[in-house]
């Protein structure tokens, strides 16, 4: 008797099952982007779950076999890019560089967000004051806590070891320069005259080196 080989490619359930997961996966990070454009655009409390599922082409019934509500959509997108921006701030004060480097590869780190976490940043903004009424998204102002003790932590250094002055309040800067970075998502084009790379590279010169030439001319009012 003989036995006839089959040349063809076996498809095991296991396999099956892997690019079922694999499928499942990508379809639910696509729902997220799609969701968090939405979420931008529109704000998050005036997104319906209905206009999400029909931006994907998708019934609102099908949205709820990957998301239980749009909250927890939401909850992925900040989430996600609070923890990269946290990992990367620690990574560079983990460099053990000195405070100016480290700051200025933290603006760096910070308008290299603009493009991949523009939604999610838009979003901080326009519904930061609602979320953060909800226990769910306690971890927002531990969040920012965190990062503002990173960036005023690396202020007072650089105060103590000389390098920048001793006259300006850490806190106070930190928030002003945590405010141009995230405020430019309103008006940064990606395309433009300058990248992300140039915008930090710029505001890096402007930070240190100032506007003004010649002599400091600007004196503390009393």
């Amino acid at each position: 008797m003989t036995t006839r080989k089959n040349s063809g490619t076996t498809t095991t359930p296991a396999k099956r099952q892997r690019a079922a997961s694999g499928s499942a996966s990508e379809r639910r990070d696509h729902l997220v982007k799609l969701a968090a454009e939405l979420f931008a655009r529109k704000g998050f409390q005036a997104t319906t779950v209905r206009e999400i599922a029909d931006e994907a082409g998708i019934l609102s019934g099908s949205l709820y076999h990957h998301f239980d509500s749009k909250e927890t959509i939401v909850d992925e997108v900040l989430s996600t890019f609070l923890d990269d921006l946290i990992a990367r701030y620690r990574a560079a004060v983990d460099t053990s560089a000195d405070p100016r480097t480290v700051l200025s590869d933290m603006v760096r780190i910070g308008f290299g967000t603009l493009e991949p976490h523009r939604a999610a940043i838009t979003v901080m903004q326009n519904d930061w004051n609602y979320l953060r009424q909800f226990e769910r998204f306690n971890y927002l102002v531990k969040a920012e806590d965190e990062v503002e003790q990173i960036w005023v932590t690396q202020i007072k250094a650089g105060q103590a070891a000389g390098q920048f002055r001793a006259d300006v309040d850490p806190k106070l800067t930190y928030r002003m320069i945590r405010d141009t970075i995230w405020v430019a998502v309103r008006w940064f084009r990606p395309g433009g005259r300058l990248n992300t790379n140039g915008l930090a590279e710029h505001y890096i010169t402007v930070l240190f080196d100032g506007l003004a030439t010649g002599e400091r001319t600007t004196q503390p009012q009393g």
